[in-house]
């Protein structure tokens, strides 16, 4: 019995160890074969992963070619931009990847280009007391920096024009009542938000308004870019929605052409009354984007069309859309200019309305806006598109003021220093204030222009420039000793050549607590220290975003089209980034 026990035990243990020497060489057989299909998957995405960046590399070559080939344009001392290089992107060949070491990264942004814009300095009453600049209506500095925090990324400081962000917003100015005067000044004083040492000079200018249907007629040719490098839902698209709502404001004594320009210029619309939208719906509907990008051509057909449908006593403008990449043509940016310029003098404006991210020319559409008497406006979304061509259509179209300058002379009795916040590009000599030559910017039918100083009061504590050591000890007497400044304000008629001057004093009396300003002002200075801060909190201490939007959120008053509260949710978007 216990033999027989032990043969089977045996068999039984034979049987346990066969078993499990198949389960072994099974698995192992299982094993090779994963192993080999997961070689073989890797080497098939090695295989991948380096043809991607054979791509990529290659990718990342073209981009530095149309980068070094595109046209540069730098900053000059005199503020104006040059044309480094201005060619024909080449026709670029597959290449071998180069090494790493020699592919240059370009950031969106990088390719963009902006003006050379620092903030002004503090300056001395007793050294300088006057302050002479061109007034401003000009957005798309802050529709455009509104774009680039949505995306999630701070604005260039070059990109940040403080006086674009101010004038972004209407301020409860009463307008005057006769268009013998095309406007009305206000002013108002109260301590700065970021400094309790200091105070704002908030100045304040209303255009007179005219009823949409005593408006002139307008003769408008549309200059569109349909290049290459406009095919985005941002910008062509975008562009032609904008441009049809713009449209539907118009009537039968209005006129409308359509000019496109790629690698060469052409006429898609002719002349046609403002009213038949079938027609000019049709024409836009039609337009898709390929090629370079020729706008000398563009510009000069523009012009042409414009002057044979010219309207006497009526609006005549050219509205250039674009993401600004003039890459073919002229080879001159000052040639353009001087077209421009000289266009200008035969009663053609010219608005510049700029489209799109990654080679967007803020600095030459700013300039060419401000050399054509006309507006730049960036338009980001269909809501941006609406109130600058539907809501400000007349304000923008229609001047009633042109060539108009401010001068401020300060009493160095009452102030110390001063400083103006923005208006960099506006800024002129004292003498051209005087001198009706001089091109200054227009004003449209109720239209604000706002514009902000901080003063520093003479018998502060806290002044920023120590006094000078063998300045007098006796100013000249002033004319009247509790006057803060003297504002001066110089204009034509939208139809004369000799200029007219408004001037008013500011009492020291106006000055208050920034608790007792207006919520105007107090949100004005809110956006100005918005501005500031993305350009570098040089002169706003500790104030910081929170500060900002704290200030803006109380101070939002009446805000139909919710402008303000978008604001607030900027200044919080950039405290987050």
């Amino acid at each position: 019995m216990n033999n027989k026990m032990s043969n089977i035990q045996a068999i039984n243990l034979r049987l346990t160890v066969l078993s499990l020497a198949v389960i072994v060489g099974l698995t192992g057989c299982e094993q090779s074969s994963q192993s080999e299909v997961d070689e073989q998957q890797n080497q098939t995405n090695n295989a991948a992963k380096s043809k991607q960046n054979d791509e990529q590399q290659l990718e990342l070559q073209v981009q530095t070619r149309q980068r070094q080939h595109a046209v540069s344009y730098e900053a000059m001392p005199q503020g104006m931009m040059h044309a480094s290089v201005a060619m024909q992107r080449p026709i670029l060949q597959p290449m071998p990847p180069a090494p790493v070491d020699d592919v240059v990264l370009v950031s969106e942004q990088d390719r963009e280009n902006y003006l050379k814009s620092q903030q002004n300095p503090v300056k001395q009453t007793v050294t300088e007391p006057v302050s002479t600049f061109s007034i401003d209506v000009d957005t798309g500095s802050y529709s455009n920096t509104r774009r680039m925090l949505n995306m999630g990324q701070l604005p260039p400081n070059d990109a940040v024009r403080e006086e674009a962000f101010i004038n972004y917003f209407d301020y409860d100015y009463s307008a005057p009542e006769n268009i013998s005067s095309p406007f009305k000044v206000h002013t108002e004083v109260a301590t700065a938000p970021w400094s309790q040492h200091r105070q704002l000079l908030k100045i304040g200018i209303k255009g007179f308004e005219i009823e949409k249907a005593d408006l002139k007629a307008a003769n408008l040719v549309f200059l569109l870019d349909v290049s290459g490098s406009m095919n985005a839902p941002n910008k062509l698209p975008l562009l032609k929605t904008s441009l049809t709502m713009l449209t539907k404001q118009l009537d039968e004594n209005d006129s409308v052409a359509i000019v496109v320009y790629a690698g060469a210029a052409g006429v898609a619309l002719p002349a046609t009354k403002g009213n038949d939208q079938q027609a000019i719906s049709a024409a836009l509907d039609k337009l898709a984007a390929g090629g370079s990008t020729n706008g000398e051509q563009g510009i000069e057909l523009a012009y042409q069309i414009a002057q044979q449908n010219f309207k006497k006593d009526g609006i005549n403008r050219v509205i250039l859309a674009t993401d600004g990449d003039f890459n073919v043509g002229m080879q001159s940016v000052d040639k353009l200019k001087e077209l421009v310029a000289a266009k200008r003098k035969t009663g053609v404006a010219l608005t510049t309305l700029g489209f799109g991210q990654g080679n967007y020319n803020d600095g030459l559409m700013e300039q060419l806006a401000n050399i054509g008497n006309g507006q730049h406006a960036y338009i980001d979304n269909i809501n941006e598109a609406r109130k600058v061509l539907v809501d400000e259509l007349s304000s923008t179209m229609q001047i009633i003021a042109k060539d108009v300058k401010i001068q401020l002379e300060f009493n160095p009795q009452q102030v110390a220093e001063y400083r103006l916040i923005g208006y960099q590009n506006r800024m002129l000599a004292a003498e051209d204030f005087n001198n009706d030559k001089v091109d200054a910017a227009e004003l449209g039918t109720g239209h604000t222009v706002t514009a902000l100083y901080e003063i520093t009061l003479a018998n502060s504590a806290h002044k920023q420039i120590d006094e000078l050591r063998y300045q007098a000890t006796q100013h000249k007497k002033a004319v009247a000793s509790n006057e803060l400044a003297f504002v001066k304000v110089r204009f034509k008629q939208p139809d004369g050549e000799q200029s007219e001057l408004l001037t008013q004093a500011i009492s020291s009396d106006k000055i208050q607590p920034l608790s007792q300003a207006s919520s105007d002002f107090k949100f004005a200075a809110a956006v100005a220290g918005f501005a500031q801060l993305l350009k570098g909190a040089k002169y706003t201490g500790d104030w910081q975003y929170e500060d900002c939007a704290k200030l803006a959120t109380a101070n939002k008053g009446r805000d139909t089209f919710g402008y303000r509260s978008e604001f607030v949710q900027l200044v919080n978007n950039a405290a987050a980034l």
